[in-house]
């Protein structure tokens, strides 16, 4: 089957996000200890907005995340079905 049949099923897109959900989870938990692991131990939110979020910085953080979630959801919901 190839990759625009499976475009087209709904399995594969739940399968998509049922792999992609948890896959950003773990990114973003990692994303934020590495990026910003000084703010997070002292609970230091508001250099945490600065240093993440603040001028359109939550854009990028957020963005890049969800495609690499994405990503790696269809790469492994493709490697799967048969």
């Amino acid at each position: 089957m190839s990759l625009v049949d499976k475009f087209q099923q709904k399995v594969f897109w739940a399968n998509v996000f049922r792999v992609a959900l948890p896959f950003f989870i773990i990114v973003t938990i990692f994303s934020f200890l590495f990026t910003a692991w000084d703010e997070v131990t002292s609970g230091n939110f508001e250099a945490i907005n600065q240093k993440l979020f603040s001028e359109g910085k939550w854009m990028r953080f957020w963005l890049s995340k969800i495609v690499i979630s994405l990503g790696y959801g269809m790469y492994v919901t493709n490697k799967n079905m048969k």
